[in-house]
C-alpha cells in the first residue's frame, strides 16, 4: 500500500484439487499457504502458489451476452427463463437440464439442485464430478448405505502401510503426497505401495510399484481378498473369486505375494484411490474391491487405517452433499425412502419434486443430440472439452435450442455453442463454502471486487427461478442464508442412520458464518463432531472381474499434468506453470515406437475420433499403452484435444466414463513443414494445421506449428503483422526460413520454419525478450537460435524457482547427494515440493 503497510489478508481456500488447502490472500500480493488450516498446514502446490498470477481480467466474461451481443442482466435472465419455459412446454420436465461443476461453491450447488429437482421437477442435473468421483460415490453407497469417506488426512501420516491406487498423488494432490513423505522421513519403516500401470512421480518414494495391466484393479484386490480369507479373516464364500491374478494383472507373482504379505501383516493400512480407479467401466467394482479388503479386516474408522477416496475438485464433496448429481437427493436423503422424499418436498414446498433419477452426464448429452433437451444450463465447466467422444458432445451442444453458460471466462470451447452467456464471479471474488476430501468445510472468501457485471452463481439461479414464478423459494439475501437452509435439510427425516449431519450449523448468524473456521462433518446439534467415522452400515459387495469395455493392442490412458488444471482457463495463462509442459505430449514406451520419431508429431486415432500430439519416449510408460494429458482446448491446441479420441463407455452403476482405457492406433502426422513463432502477443491457435500456443514469459507467447500448405512463411509473416523482418535467412531448397524482428534494439518476434521438427531450441531466444536491447553477440546468433558457446537447453523442473534440470544435475555432480542438498544448492524443491519426485529420479540416475 502507499503508506508501506501490507494490504489486509483474507483467509480463503484454494480452488484447485480436493485437498482443500487454506490460502492467505490479499489484492495485488502473492498468495501464501495458511499455517492454521488443517489440510495443508501452510503448504501449497505449484498451482496454488501461483494463484495470485491468475486473478487478472484478461479473457474474463464481464457482461451478459445473448445471441452474440451484449445484453442487460434483465434481458439475459428473461431469455434464460423463457428458454426453460418453452422447453418445459414442448418436452416436459425431462426436456430441461443443468450440467454443473465441482468448481461451484456449496451454496451455488444447493441453489442449482433445488431449482432443478424441486421446481423444474426433473432429476436432470449432473456435474463434472461424474467424470472424477461418481464411482467412488457409488462404491460408498453400496458399502456404507451413504456417501461416506471414513478417514481423515492424519491417517495417511499414522499408517504403517499406504497404498496409492490409480493416483499420481505427487502431481494431482501434491500437498497430501508431501505429508506422506514427511511422515515416512520420520518413520522410515512406513511403507508406500503404488498401484499404477505407469511409473509416475509418486513411485519415486515407493517401496513397491505394482505396474498392473490397465483395467485389472478388481483382479488384484479380489485376489487380495481371497488371500485374506486363507489367512483367517472371515470372507463370505460368494466373494472368493477363483482368478489367475498374475495372468490378469501382468504382475510378477513375487510382487503379488509381497503385497499380500504386507497388507495381511500390517494393522494400520490406508488404501487411497482416485481417478485412475474411478474413471473406468468397472470403477464402482474397483472401489468396492478396495473397501471389501478393509471391511473384511476391520481396518476402518481407527487411526492410520481405512479406504480413502480423494476427490479431484475443490468442491466435488460439497456437490455430493447437496445432491447435485442426477441420482441423488439433497442432504444425503434417499429417494427410495418415501418418508425422506416427503420431508424434502414439504421443506422445500415443492410439490413437483423429482423422485426418479435423471440422466447422467454421457446419457444427458446423448439425449441432447437426439433433440430431447430443449434447454440446458451449463455452469463453471467446459463439457465440449472434458467429456469423452467430444465430437458427439459438440453435436449435442449445437442441437440445444436454449444453451445457457454461466462462467468466468468468455472464450471456452463450450461458450462457442451457447446462446446465452452469464458472467459469474471467480475465485477471489465469490463467497461461500467448499468441502474437501476429508469432509472439512472451509470458507472461500472474496478479497477482490466483482469485475464488470459479474454476479454470484446462486444469485443468477435465484433470478431465473423468480422469473419462472418461484421467487419466494429462492429469496436468499446472501450465501449465509443458503448455507443455513442446506444445513437444515441434513436434519430432515430423523432419526435415521445417516451420518451426514450439519444441524449444529443450521442456526449460524451471518457473522458466525463469515468467521466460520474449517469444520469437519458430521456436525450434529448434540453429540460428537467431526473425526473419523466408523460407518454404521458395512456391507461387503461382490465385485466379479470384468475386462474393460474395449480392448486393443495399444491402450490410451489420459490424466493430468503437475502444473495444470482442467482446461487451463486459469493455469494456462501463467508462464511459469507452462514451463514444465508447454505443449501437449503423448508418452510412449520406446519399444512401441516402431516408425514413430521422438519429438515428431503423432496421430492418435480411435473409433471415436483423433488427436495429434508431440511424441515423447519414456520407459516409465508400460508396453502396449500410451499417456496423454487432458488439458488442451481449441484456444490452445485444437488438434490436441485428446477426449475427441476417448471412448464414451461408462460404468453400469456409476455412469462414470472410461477415461483410462481407449484402444487406439498411432501413426506419424504428415506435415511438409514444422516451425515456431515467438512473439509479444498471441496470434491465435489457428495459424497452421497443427498449432499449440502457450505463454513463455511475461508479455510473450510461444506458438508451435506444423502444416502442409505451400509457402507458409509469407502467410505467417502477414499474420504476425510486423512488416518486413529485420534480419532473415531463406533456404528454399531445404524449406528453411528464419527471421527476426527488432525495434530499437528490442526483440519483437522470431519465426523459424523447417522441413521437420528438428529446429533450434527456444529457451535462449525466449530469454532475449526480457532485454530492453539485445547485444551484438546475441544479434549475430539470433538466426542460429543459440550462442555458439552457450549452454545446452534444459527443461524447467522447479516451477516455483525456475530451476532447470541442467542446474540440478550440476548440483548433483558437485556433491548434492539427496533432495535436501539439491534444495540447499539450487532452491529446487523448497517451494511447493511438487518437483521433489523428479529430483529423486535425477539422483537415482546419477553415476554412483
Amino acid at each position: 500500500m502507499m503508506d508501506g503497510s501490507l494490504p489486509p489478508t483474507t483467509r480463503t481456500t484454494c480452488p484447485y484439487c480436493g485437498v482443500g488447502c487454506g490460502v492467505l490472500a490479499a489484492p495485488g500480493s502473492a498468495v501464501r499457504g495458511d499455517p492454521a488450516h488443517p489440510a495443508n498446514q501452510g503448504r501449497l502446490c505449484s498451482k496454488g502458489a501461483a494463484l495470485g498470477e491468475t486473478t487478472g481480467l484478461e479473457g474474463r466474461l464481464l457482461h451478459p451476452m445473448v445471441d452474440g451481443k451484449r445484453a442487460s442482466w434483465d434481458a439475459a435472465l428473461d431469455a434464460a427463463a423463457e428458454g426453460f419455459r418453452r422447453a418445459l412446454a414442448e418436452h416436459g420436465p425431462e426436456g430441461v437440464a443443468l450440467y454443473v461443476s465441482g468448481q461451484l461453491l456449496t451454496e451455488d450447488y444447493y441453489a442449482a439442485n433445488k431449482l432443478t429437482k424441486g421446481f423444474l421437477g426433473t432429476g436432470n442435473i449432473d456435474s463434472n464430478s461424474r467424470l472424477c468421483m461418481a464411482s467412488a460415490v457409488a462404491g460408498h453407497r453400496r458399502a456404507f448405505g451413504e456417501d461416506l469417506v471414513p478417514g481423515v488426512y492424519a491417517d495417511l501420516e499414522q499408517a504403517d502401510l499406504v497404498i496409492l491406487v490409480g493416483s499420481n498423488l505427487a502431481w494431482c494432490h501434491p500437498v497430501l503426497h508431501q505429508r506422506i513423505l514427511a511422515a515416512k522421513a520420520v518413520r522410515p519403516m512406513m511403507r508406500l505401495v503404488v498401484v499404477d500401470p505407469r511409473r509416475t512421480a509418486s513411485c519415486e518414494a515407493a517401496d513397491l510399484h505394482l505396474a498392473l495391466r490397465p483395467g485389472s484393479d478388481v483382479a488384484l484386490f479380489a485376489g487380495l481378498l481371497v488371500h485374506l480369507g486363507r489367512a483367517g479373516f472371515p470372507i463370505p464364500d460368494g466373494l472368493r473369486q477363483a482368478l489367475d491374478v498374475p495372468a490378469l494383472t501382468g504382475l510378477d507373482p513375487a510382487q503379488i505375494a509381497a503385497f499380500h504379505q504386507w497388507f495381511t501383516s500390517t494393522e494400520r493400512v490406508v488404501t487411497l484411490w482416485s481417478q485412475g480407479t474411478n474413471q473406468s467401466s468397472s470403477g464402482t467394482d474397483k472401489a468396492n474391491a478396495i473397501i471389501n479388503c478393509h471391511l473384511a479386516t476391520g481396518r476402518i474408522g481407527r487411526p492410520g487405517m481405512g479406504p480413502f477416496s480423494v476427490t479431484g475438485q475443490p468442491n466435488a464433496m460439497g456437490g455430493r452433499e447437496v445432491g447435485a448429481l442426477a441420482n441423488m437427493l439433497a442432504g444425503h436423503l434417499d429417494a427410495d425412502q418415501p418418508e425422506e422424499v416427503a420431508a424434502l418436498r414439504a421443506f422445500w414446498q415443492a410439490p413437483n419434486l423429482a423422485t426418479k433419477p435423471g440422466l447422467k452426464a454421457v446419457e444427458l448429452f446423448r439425449a441432447a443430440e437426439a433433440g430431447r433437451i430443449g434447454a440446458m444450463w451449463v455452469m463453471a465447466t467446459n463439457p465440449a472439452v472434458s467429456l469423452p467422444d467430444s465430437a458427439q458432445v459438440r453435436r449435442a451442444l449445437a442441437r440445444i435450442p436454449t444453451l445457457i453458460l454461466s462462467d468466468c471466462h468468455a472464450g471456452s470451447d463450450t461458450a462457442a455453442h451457447a446462446r446465452i452467456l452469464l458472467p459469474a464471479l471467480g475465485w477471489g471474488e465469490k463467497d461461500g463454502t467448499v468441502t474437501n476430501s476429508e469432509r472439512v468445510i472451509s470458507r472461500q472468501r472474496g478479497f477482490l471486487p466483482a469485475p464488470g457485471e459479474a454476479r454470484p452463481d446462486w444469485w443468477i439461479i435465484a433470478q431465473v427461478a423468480s422469473r419462472l414464478g418461484w421467487g419466494e423459494h429462492f429469496a436468499w439475501p446472501n450465501a449465509a442464508a443458503i448455507f443455513r437452509e442446506h444445513a437444515a435439510v441434513t436434519e430432515l427425516a430423523r432419526p435415521a442412520p445417516r451420518v451426514f449431519d450439519l444441524g449444529g450449523l443450521a442456526d449460524l448468524s451471518d457473522a458466525e458464518y463469515e468467521a466460520l473456521p474449517p469444520t469437519q462433518w458430521p456436525v450434529p446439534r448434540h453429540g460428537p463432531r467431526g473425526g473419523r467415522i466408523t460407518p454404521p452400515v458395512q456391507r461387503l459387495i461382490p465385485t466379479p472381474f470384468r475386462p474393460p469395455a474395449h480392448e486393443g493392442r495399444m491402450i490410451l490412458l489420459t490424466g493430468r499434468l503437475r502444473d495444470q488444471w482442467h482446461t487451463m482457463t486459469r493455469t494456462g495463462r501463467v508462464p511459469r506453470l507452462m514451463q514444465h509442459a508447454h505443449e501437449p505430449v503423448l508418452t510412449l514406451n520406446p519399444a512401441d515406437a516402431a516408425d514413430l520419431t521422438e519429438g515428431g508429431l503423432v496421430r492418435v486415432t480411435s473409433a471415436w475420433g483423433e488427436a495429434v500430439l508431440r511424441l515423447a519416449l519414456d520407459a516409465a510408460t508400460p508396453r502396449g499403452a500410451c499417456f496423454a494429458p487432458m488439458h488442451w482446448t481449441d484456444q490452445l491446441a485444437p488438434r490436441a484435444r485428446i477426449n475427441a479420441a476417448v471412448t464414451p463407455a461408462t460404468d453400469p452403476v456409476s455412469g462414470q466414463p472410461e477415461l483410462k482405457h481407449t484402444p487406439v492406433t498411432l501413426a506419424p502426422f504428415a506435415a511438409s513443414w514444422h516451425g515456431f513463432i515467438l512473439a509479444r502477443r498471441s496470434l491465435g491457435a489457428q495459424l497452421a494445421d497443427w498449432c499449440a500456443i502457450a505463454p513463455a514469459a511475461e508479455g510473450m507467447m510461444r506458438h508451435e506449428l506444423a502444416g502442409s500448405d505451400a509457402a507458409p512463411f509469407g502467410r505467417l509473416v502477414e499474420a504476425l503483422g510486423e512488416g518486413p523482418a529485420t534480419i532473415a535467412l531463406h533456404a528454399e531448397a531445404t524449406g528453411e526460413h528464419r527471421a527476426a524482428w527488432l525495434r530499437d534494439g528490442q526483440l519483437i518476434a522470431v519465426v523459424f520454419l523447417g522441413a521437420d521438427h528438428a529446429l533450434p531450441p527456444r529457451e535462449w531466444l525466449i530469454t532475449l525478450f526480457a532485454e530492453a536491447r539485445i547485444g551484438s553477440a546475441a544479434r549475430h546468433a539470433l538466426l542460429a537460435g543459440m550462442l555458439p558457446d552457450g549452454p545446452a537447453p534444459s527443461p524447467t523442473l522447479c516451477a516455483c524457482h525456475g530451476v532447470s534440470a541442467a542446474t540440478i544435475r550440476a548440483a548433483i555432480e558437485a556433491g548434492a547427494g539427496d533432495v535436501a542438498a539439491i534444495g540447499a544448492a539450487t532452491c529446487a524443491g523448497t517451494g511447493c515440493g511438487s518437483c521433489k519426485p523428479e529430483l529423486a529420479a535425477l539422483l537415482a540416475m546419477a553415476p554412483a
